[in-house]
């Protein structure tokens, strides 16, 4: 075997490799033999067939087969040969091969780039400073509240007002013709609940019971509905009917009816403390997201465009998902994809950066995974989901989240390792 590397670019390589006949013929003989096995040909009994009548059958049949077996072996020998280690499944190039004659073949891939770790330690990041959550932790009870609320009709003379459930009929034109699902009957609206596009519940505020409006609007951009997005719109609306919430009072002897089966001050100390759990562990992914920005920025990687492509595609997967969950139309969600491209470029690129510095420092300081570090995330999981440890080791065991979970934990270590010399400054969340 004769081989070569072309350095075609920065990050790509382009192996060539040439066979040599007798190599090509040994691949030939050794597929003509399999099929002689298993052949069924008129007037010869199972694998008795001659050879020479073998390679009048199925000499074109087995050429894909000879291509796999002789690329798929030189190919890795090459890749010794040259000490190369692609990131990525490469692009073969071949003409059909022919037996007694040489073979050649190419394969271009993309390789590592060259990490240079110019500074790691010391970066400066900003933290959101932990606040008071007296406010968020009244909200809950309010929902608690709200969640078995009674609906009772507004029986005083007054105009429709923040809070209120409004009864509407409403039909909705954009240049004069109807909104096809712009148009609704007998509909309970809760004002200030923000189910409708900005201004049309505030529109109705004001407004009493018999009472028309016409309420012009405009419809944001970006909007679920491309054809919509930006553009002017009047809504003719008829106000029928207002209710309003009938809340409970919060008291022990309510949550007891409701088989809560704590007092109000233990609901109270609950919540808060599940409460700071959740922002604790928010505040401080955050602040785990914003140095590895900082570390991207201080140590630029050159990112191979086969990983970026793929990385970007996995985060327009995930938009995908969510947003047609959210009620967007796959031809809505193309043009919001063709409009944030560039952001979701971005972020893969970050992301893959992140990723190439994560191991690059988990090397220098011995910070990679270990045995004991998986089983001991085992043993946290199973622990926050109540599975049986054997369950998650089964789960983890496949290739493609084994290599997720122990990156997690590498990261986790790393990030741990820079907070230790990092200059981390609280800030209010307002002002990040």
């Amino acid at each position: 075997m004769k081989s070569n590397i072309e350095k075609v670019g920065s990050l790509e390589r382009k192996i060539n490799i040439q066979i040599p006949a007798n190599k090509v013929g040994e691949a030939f003989d050794k597929m003509f033999k399999t099929v002689q096995k298993q052949a069924h040909i008129k007037g010869f009994r199972p694998g008795k067939a001659p050879i020479a009548t073998i390679k009048l059958m199925y000499s074109d049949k087995i050429k894909q087969d000879v291509v796999q077996e002789l690329v798929q072996k030189h190919y890795v020998e090459a890749l010794k040969e040259h000490s190369v280690d692609p990131i990525n499944y490469p692009e073969f190039e071949f003409e059909a091969p022919t037996e007694g004659q040489d073979f050649s073949f190419s394969a271009s891939f993309e390789v590592r780039p060259e990490i240079n770790l110019k500074k790691y330690e010391n970066l400066s990041v900003e933290k959101e400073k932990f606040g008071k959550l007296d406010a968020k932790v009244e909200q809950v009870l309010e929902n608690i509240r709200a969640a078995r609320a009674e609906l009772v009709p507004v029986l005083e003379d007054r105009a429709a007002q923040m809070g209120d459930i409004a009864i509407v009929d409403f039909d909705g034109y954009v240049d004069g013709n109807p909104i096809e699902g712009g148009k609704g009957i007998d509909h309970n609206l809760e004002l200030g609940s923000k189910s409708f596009i900005e201004g049309f519940e505030e529109g109705i505020v004001g407004m009493r019971i018999g009472g028309n409006a016409t309420i012009k609007l405009k419809f944001p951009d970006p909007y679920h509905s491309a054809d919509l997005a930006g553009k002017p719109v009047e809504f003719k609306v008829a106000l029928k009917g207002l209710k309003k919430k009938n809340l409970p009072e919060l008291t022990d002897d309510y949550l007891k009816s409701i088989g809560a089966g704590e007092t109000v001050e233990q609901l109270k100390k609950t919540i808060q403390e599940d409460l700071e759990k959740s922002e604790q562990k928010r505040i401080s992914q955050d602040l785990n997201n914003r140095l590895l920005k900082q570390l991207v920025q201080a140590n630029p990687v050159e990112v191979p465009q086969s990983m970026l492509k793929e990385q970007k595609q996995v985060l327009i997967s995930d938009m995908k998902n969510r947003m047609l969950e959210q009620g967007m139309t796959e031809a809505d969600f193309e043009t919001y994809t063709q409009k944030w491209d560039k952001d979701f470029e971005s972020s893969a690129s970050e992301m893959i950066q992140a990723g190439f510095l994560v191991d690059a420092v988990a090397k220098k300081h011995d910070l990679s995974w270990t045995k004991e570090d998986l089983e001991k995330k085992i043993d946290e999981y199973s622990k926050q989901t109540g599975l049986d440890p054997q369950k998650i080791r089964e789960f983890y065991a496949r290739p493609d989240q084994a290599q997720r979970i122990t990156y997690m934990i590498t990261e986790e270590k790393v990030i741990a390792f820079l907070l230790t010399s990092a200059k981390v400054t609280e800030v209010e969340k307002e002002k990040i």
